[in-house]
């Protein structure tokens, strides 16, 4: 039996939603390791959630929703900043990039016949990849060099996989409950 699809109040109200649970993430102060310029913050874990749960296209509304609120003024980084300052600074790049990852996370994710661990996992690990891809060049331009910028951004190996994993465990249980959350899931064949 095949669900109704979503009509575009739900997909707005899901956009939306995500767009504040990443806002949400940043009540959880980012903190500075080994004197880098960019924050470690749970906030990231946001765009990885959002692509693996609403794919590419609603994944990276809601990101994009968030970083022009953001850009806006509305204190809604990590440690209350808002603005065009943090997008011009060294942790530019990786904000721009968390659009980047959902878009890259959700593709993947959409495009899987059953988004299972395996995927999930493969996708956020994508998506992160497409967040450094932006974020370190960024941030090297920023500090005038390339070579530090990613051997600083070293440090944020451990956290990101921790949260990778995280966010994988999590959508898979949401799929499970949901099994028609993702584009295109009503036109998946049933699960046994």
């Amino acid at each position: 039996m095949s669900e109704r699809p979503s009509s575009p109040a739900a997909n707005l109200a899901r956009t939306v939603v995500f767009a504040a649970f990443i806002a949400v993430l940043g009540i959880f102060p980012g903190f500075y390791l080994a004197g880098a310029a960019v924050p470690v913050v749970l906030q990231n874990a946001g765009p990885l959630l959002a692509g693996s749960i609403l794919g590419a296209r609603r994944g990276t509304a809601s990101v994009l929703l968030f970083v022009a609120l953001t850009a806006i003024g509305l204190p809604l980084l990590s440690g209350g900043r808002g603005g065009v300052a943090p997008f011009l600074g060294p942790s530019g790049g990786f904000l721009l990039g968390w659009i980047l990852s959902a878009l890259v996370v959700g593709l993947i994710v959409q495009r899987s016949a059953k988004p299972g661990i395996g995927v999930l996992l493969l996708a956020n690990l994508a998506g992160v990849a497409a967040d450094y891809l932006i974020g370190i060049p960024f941030w090297g331009a920023m500090i005038g060099d390339l070579p530090s910028a990613a051997v600083q951004s070293l440090v944020f190996l451990p956290g990101d996989a921790v949260k990778l994993v995280a966010v994988s465990l999590i959508a898979v249980a949401v799929h499970r409950a949901v099994p028609h959350a993702l584009p295109g899931a009503a036109r998946r064949p049933a699960e046994g």
